[in-house]
């Protein structure tokens, strides 16, 4: 991503934009089914297909088609509008969640948030973005170029703070990425940084000693500052499917994510990926990411994610 190239327009058109494929695939796939009033199996059958190829997988969309066929028959629904509705309507159920589940725990001073995730996923990025959501909101963030593996990512962050005016912690390449995160915590609390953003470097979840090195960060922060990081963000990229369901369960393992950051949500005809984290996983999705912008990232809301999804407001 280009420092220069900020997206414009309203996010949640864009999500809705974005969604397109998936919608017009659910959409145009109820058109080619049968009358659902006449129960048959078949009918279920193409939907749940129609489901899995939204990539919500085949243990979620299992789940979700009992809840339906449940409504369907009690309501005696036959029309394809009134059984979408009532698709929706289980969406958003299933995605609702208590208050305060999916904000960002920053009542500490300095927070501490530590992005990670594997290569591609676009985590210097967000650490741009948060940063700029946060000064935007009156905070006063600090970012940690802990990614030494890669000259381009300290660079890149280094970019990103002049334009925000924001400071950036970094060594050279190839330093410990422990001695960044010690550092940042020191320059935090000289300069009354109130949130400290860590970038890291990409990690394959296959390779035990790049996840040892996260647990080892998180040992640096917990010296420093008297406790766990406030917020370990796990970025998957929506567009890798199922695949993002292996990266939570071996990240989780390594280092305990609080929450989803999900990028790239514009770019898939897979919007269902969503479904099939928070419903076969402990997380929640916090954050979504669309565009290139610094105002691309937006706290996930459901009900206008199911909206975005099957084309309709189950608030309604």
């Amino acid at each position: 991503m280009s420092p220069g190239n900020e997206g414009g327009g309203g996010f949640w058109s864009k999500m809705r934009a974005g969604l397109e494929k998936t919608r017009r695939r659910l959409v145009e796939g109820l058109e080619s089914v049968v009358d659902f009033s006449e129960g048959s199996e078949e009918v279920y059958e193409e939907l749940e297909a129609l489901l899995v190829q939204s990539d919500m997988g085949a243990q979620t969309a299992a789940t979700i088609l009992d809840d339906l066929r449940e409504r369907v028959g009690k309501r005696g629904l036959g029309n394809k509008g009134e059984v979408l509705e009532a698709l929706g309507h289980i969406l958003a159920e299933r995605l609702a969640c208590g208050e305060g589940e999916r904000e960002l725990n920053l009542t500490r001073d300095p927070a501490v948030i530590l992005l990670v995730g594997v290569n591609g996923v676009g985590k210097t990025t967000t650490a741009a973005k948060l940063a700029h959501m946060f000064k935007e909101r009156g905070h006063r963030p600090l970012l940690g170029a802990a990614d030494t593996f890669r000259a381009a990512a300290i660079e890149q962050l280094k970019v990103w703070g002049e334009r925000l005016d924001v400071d950036v912690i970094a060594h050279a390449f190839g330093a410990d990425p422990g001695a960044v995160a010690f550092d940042a915590m020191k320059a935090a609390r000289a300069r009354g940084a109130d949130i400290v953003i860590l970038d890291t470097a990409g990690r394959l979840h296959t390779r035990s000693n790049l996840m040892e090195e996260l647990s080892k960060i998180r040992r640096v922060i917990e010296r420093e500052s008297g406790h766990q990081p406030d917020e370990v963000l796990l970025v998957l990229d929506a567009t890798t499917g199922q695949n993002a369901l292996r990266q939570v369960e071996s990240f989780g393992k390594a280092v305990e994510p609080t929450g989803i950051v999900l990028t790239k949500l514009d770019g898939t005809a897979k919007g269902g990926i969503v479904l099939a984290i928070e419903l076969e996983t402990e997380l929640r999705v916090k954050l979504v990411g669309l565009g290139e912008g610094l105002s691309d990232l937006e706290p996930f809301d459901e009900r206008r994610f199911v909206d975005a999804l099957v084309g309709l407001d189950p608030g309604e």
